[in-house]
């Protein structure tokens, strides 16, 4: 059993991968170590908000920084977090399964 204290920071941790913004930056660097640049060519959005997101992301220890050159280099930190997406998308397909059933049984 975890204690309240865990779960706010595993909740916060979650909040911080919880926007689909987030999410494509995640499984981007996936890859590998990526200049903001080419993170940033990524959305159809203005380098502000890029910035944000990726502050939200480095604010909770997903992702590290470095400069390089001109451009900022970001790095997963710890890349077992896109086991996570694994899990949500084992959630999604039992979801689907469970309608498929229940549309049957009509």
């Amino acid at each position: 059993m975890i204690t309240f204290e865990e779960a706010v920071i595993r909740s916060n941790i979650i909040k911080a991968m919880a926007h689909p913004v987030r999410l494509l930056i995640i499984e981007y660097l996936k890859e590998g170590p990526q200049a903001f640049s080419e993170i940033f060519g990524l959305f159809d959005l203005d380098k502000s908000t890029v910035s944000k997101h990726l502050h939200v992301l480095k604010e909770t220890g997903i992702v590290t920084s470095r400069k390089s050159g001109a451009d900022m280099v970001y790095t997963l930190e710890v890349p077992c977090v896109t086991d996570f997406f694994g899990c949500v998308t084992a959630v999604i397909e039992n979801n689907v399964r469970r309608q498929q059933v229940c549309l049957c049984k009509r």
